[in-house]
């Protein structure tokens, strides 16, 4: 374990970095918001809708969110401890598919065909359809491969707390993919009257961002620091609880846009969440040299 101590400041300093030795994947991850940032020029030139089934809002907002995902799992990656091998290996499965997803998504939604789920498309069309799903269960796979790592062994360095707000997230993360099998067995995002998966599958996705972030802000403080611990578990359990209250009101067939007992406790969880994360704000902003925070000051020490 580390503490506050120059031994822990020396173990923080030792830690592996985030995105470290992962510039394939983060290049990769670029390539998808590029793609998404691409997208906007026909959008705003002719419209989204593009006959008979396409809809390029719809590529521009996976490519975003794919290379989002994509830049989380290089940063994260490092942290797991896995090997230069088993991470070679990994890259092999993961870059390939993100890339075909990249790819499929926007080229048949430029053509007007859905990529997923399309009914005006040809044989070979349904045939891509269903190698996209297929690709999405490779994606899924990959992610519980990197995810074991991080519960079965102890955090390299000092990033204990970085790796518990990453538990959480893979918790979150695994609702989503959940909700993505779904999608893939009904071949469509649409649940009862008006549930809609895709709002279950964004929001946990996005939780590789929000706890990792937790544990990021609070590192300083080290990993002994109850303030610390009790934020990253707060913020952690809060945004798991909404998505899985996102999950029930989904699974109802209602939509979560809608003010019932559900979608209601669910943003409150998220407020939650967001204050943990202004809470966790502030502490980093206080530890910085500027801050003139004890942590702070000790950095200053340091340099």
């Amino acid at each position: 374990m580390f503490s506050n101590t120059s031994a822990g400041e020396s173990g923080w300093k030792e830690a592996p970095r985030l995105f470290a030795g992962e510039r394939s994947m983060v290049l990769v991850g670029l390539f998808g918001l590029l793609l998404a940032l691409l997208l906007r020029l026909p959008i705003l030139i002719s419209g989204p809708v593009v006959a008979p089934e396409g809809s390029l809002e719809s590529a521009f907002s996976f490519n975003a969110a794919l290379g989002i995902f994509v830049l989380s799992f290089a940063a994260i990656l490092p942290l797991s401890g896995m090997s230069d091998r088993g991470r070679r290996r990994l890259r092999a499965v993961f870059i390939p598919s993100a890339l075909y997803a990249f790819l499929i998504e926007t080229i048949q939604h430029l053509r007007g065909i859905n990529p997923r789920f399309s009914e005006a498309g040809s044989s070979v069309d349904r045939l891509f359809g269903l190698l996209f799903g297929i690709d999405s269960i490779l994606l899924i796979l990959v992610a519980i491969v990197v995810a074991v790592p991080f519960f079965r062994r102890r955090p390299q360095g000092d990033r204990t707390l970085m790796v518990l707000g990453i538990r959480y997230a893979f918790a979150s993360t695994m609702l989503a993919f959940a909700a993505g099998l779904v999608m893939i067995a009904l071949q469509s995002r649409y649940l009862g009257a008006s549930g809609n998966l895709m709002v279950l599958h964004g929001l946990g996705f996005h939780a590789l961002q929000t706890l990792p972030l937790l544990g990021w802000l609070l590192e300083r403080e080290g990993a002994h620091s109850p303030q610390a611990r009790r934020l990253i578990h707060t913020g952690g359990i809060a945004w798991n609880a909404a998505v899985v209250l996102v999950g029930l009101q989904t699974l109802r067939g209602l939509t979560v846009f809608e003010l019932s007992p559900l979608p209601v406790l669910a943003v409150l969880l998220l407020l939650v969440w967001a204050a943990a994360a202004g809470l966790s704000l502030q502490i980093w902003w206080k530890g910085r040299p500027w801050g003139g925070g004890r942590a702070g000051a000790r950095t200053e020490r340091a340099s």
